[in-house]
């Protein structure tokens, strides 16, 4: 079983104006002691996104866990470290196919039922979300809150990632219901470095 770290980063692409900002963010975060980052693209065209994770993968030391949003194509042409899949993207085993057995693969879910058929496949860990209200997606599922959290835990023994609306003011209230790891994309992209030191200090 795979070890997350307290700290999931998330640079979504769509915050940054040009690759090099993006890359910028990259380095910071890596100096405030992230070490697993998903670079996430909803918009990019193939081409553009290989380009940028290659770019990432270059600049990164390999200490950095790098994984790969939505293509698992895409995952093994970058040399990433693994791909994350959502409810309508490829299927888990459909991308356990593409990545073979080494790489890791995670799975977004929002409810009990989806994070039972989750827990069933090759995920190496699953998420859940959105634990809080979330600017991040155009078309958010409904919050789960920290009882979907806590119910979650239950239902798995993988390791588990608290997804959507977490700040550095409610992280604690969501380890302490379960997750093993929190997913930040917002409170991460303002003044990276700090902000993920500062995660870290209150993750402990």
């Amino acid at each position: 079983m795979i070890t997350l770290p307290r700290l999931y980063a998330i640079l979504d692409r769509s915050l940054f104006a040009d690759p090099a900002g993006l890359i910028l963010a990259a380095r910071e975060l890596n100096g405030g002691g992230v070490t697993l980052l998903q670079y996430r693209n909803k918009s990019g065209g193939a081409r553009e996104m290989l380009e940028e994770a290659r770019e990432l993968k270059r600049c990164l030391p390999t200490s950095v866990k790098l994984i790969m949003n939505d293509r698992a194509d895409l995952c093994l042409a970058a040399e990433f470290d693994g791909v994350h899949v959502g409810q309508e993207d490829l299927s888990p085993e459909g991308a356990r196919r593409v990545i073979g057995p080494n790489l890791w693969l995670g799975v977004s879910t929002h409810n009990p039922e989806q994070l039972r058929e989750a827990d069933a496949t090759s995920a190496d860990y699953l998420a859940i979300g959105p634990v809080f209200s979330t600017v991040s997606k155009v078309n958010p599922d409904p919050v789960v809150g920290l009882e979907g959290v806590r119910r979650a835990r239950e239902l798995t023994r993988k390791p588990l990632v608290a997804i959507g609306g977490i700040t550095r003011s409610n992280a604690r209230s969501v380890m302490e219901a379960g997750a093993d790891s929190v997913a930040v994309i917002s409170d991460l992209s303002c003044a990276p470095r700090e902000s993920a030191e500062a995660f870290f200090r209150i993750l402990g």
